[in-house]
């Protein structure tokens, strides 16, 4: 392990997700749930592995209600699906948001249920599909003109270092998440919604990313592992207290039941991070590489020592680690649930994707990591973007309605 200096050295800034999101979770990976003891037998080993996979194709298969307070594909389900798609959007200037939105709604109703003919046969599964909307059409709401600026969802994302973003892709007006354990499903699904809204929007870009295997890092929370190696996505609000302290919009009224997502493309330089010792990599990121515990000690889920240090007087988890960097008491913000995948095109990286009922969560965090975050010069953000994820709907109360009537 590296200790840091005592004071924080000063580098260039991680992509407005990085920091946040490579390393944010760190889990522990439990080797004796995959490993057979000296004493099991081949037969016990081979009925062990059936039930996992006879465990996993449950899960896969169990539908998720669209319907709710909340969307799907946010808190749940819970570990998150296995495989994502992310559509980014722009409305025809002369779309009125309200109609579409409530058919998209009825889409999802249909392609969830395994109702809808563009589906094509294929058994939706756990399919969840989450939508939000850019600050441009939120501030054509009838709900924002009544709350004026401060109605959550209007701000758009300041630009950040280490950002090479194409103007297309930079901004939108329409987020479709779509997640499934089946990978075949989602473009799929993606079309049928793409087709519903047909000449009212443009897509920007999209992005298919995949999660590695699910390592449990607390009670009803897991983390996968990230192309560095570490565990990705440990932190974050875990209780209903927490959610609803920092996830959910408790209001105006209009946006209760929402939260705020931030999206953002990054490449990962591998081959560098690769050439880096073991120690090297965890002094990066504040936490073991193989058990995701802090380099202060504990276990996965113990809360970082940040003031714990070496008998010189250096710290344990180093000054510029983004274990610290990011952490949430030391910017001084609340927490956000990260719903992170890796990706291998067009290059090899990240997709982040967090929710916070405060925007400023995010930006704060980053811009405390512009200061000095040792995983900076890995990454490098192509695409970024904000949304708000709009409150739960069903049957009779269609998407966007909350705002748009």
């Amino acid at each position: 392990m590296r200790p840091a200096d005592p004071q924080p050295s000063r580098r260039a800034f991680l992509g407005t997700a990085g920091a946040v999101v490579a390393v944010g979770g760190v889990a522990g990976c439990d080797a004796h749930a995959t490993q057979a003891s000296p004493a099991t037998s081949p037969r016990d080993t081979a009925a062990a592995a059936a039930a996992a996979a006879a465990a996993a194709t449950t899960a896969a298969d169990t539908p998720v209600p669209p319907t709710g307070r909340y969307q799907a594909g946010i808190t749940t389900p819970q570990p998150a699906q296995p495989n994502l798609l992310a559509v980014v959007a722009d409305l025809d200037d002369r779309t009125a948001p309200g109609p579409l939105l409530a058919e998209l709604g009825r889409t999802i109703l249909a392609l969830t249920a395994g109702t809808e003919p563009r589906l094509l046969g294929l058994a939706p599964g756990d399919l969840t599909i989450t939508i939000g909307i850019g600050p441009r059409v939120v501030r054509k709401a009838p709900g924002a003109q009544a709350a004026g600026a401060a109605l959550p969802g209007t701000t758009d994302l300041p630009q950040f270092s280490r950002e090479q973003i194409a103007p297309q892709a930079r901004g939108g007006d329409l987020l479709i998440q779509l997640c499934a354990s089946d990978a075949l499903v989602l473009p799929v699904a993606a079309a049928a919604l793409l087709d519903q809204a047909g000449a009212r929007v443009t897509e920007r870009w999209r992005q298919s990313a995949r999660r590695g295997p699910n390592t449990p890092v607390g009670p009803g929370r897991t983390a996968p592992r990230n192309l560095l190696g570490f565990l990705d996505g440990i932190v974050g609000p875990a209780t209903t207290a927490e959610q609803q302290g920092d996830l959910w919009l408790a209001g105006p009224a209009p946006v209760a039941g929402g939260t705020i997502a931030v999206v953002r493309r990054m490449e990962l330089d591998l081959p560098r991070f690769a050439a880096l010792s073991v120690p090297q990599q965890e002094a990066v990121f504040g936490r073991s590489r193989d058990s995701g515990v802090p380099l202060s000690g504990g276990t996965i889920a113990t809360n970082p020592d940040l003031g714990a240090k070496t008998p010189d007087g250096r710290y344990l988890i180093p000054a510029d680690a983004h274990a610290r960097r990011a952490h949430a008491n030391v910017v001084g913000v609340g927490l956000m649930q990260r719903r992170s995948y890796s990706i291998d095109d067009p290059r090899p990286g990240l997709l982040f994707i967090s929710f916070q009922n405060d925007l400023h969560t995010f930006t704060a965090t980053l811009t405390h990591m512009d200061d000095s975050d040792a995983l900076l010069p890995f990454t490098t953000t192509t695409a970024s973007a904000t949304f708000l994820m709009l409150p739960g709907f069903d049957q009779r109360h269609p998407l966007g309605s909350t705002l748009f009537g």
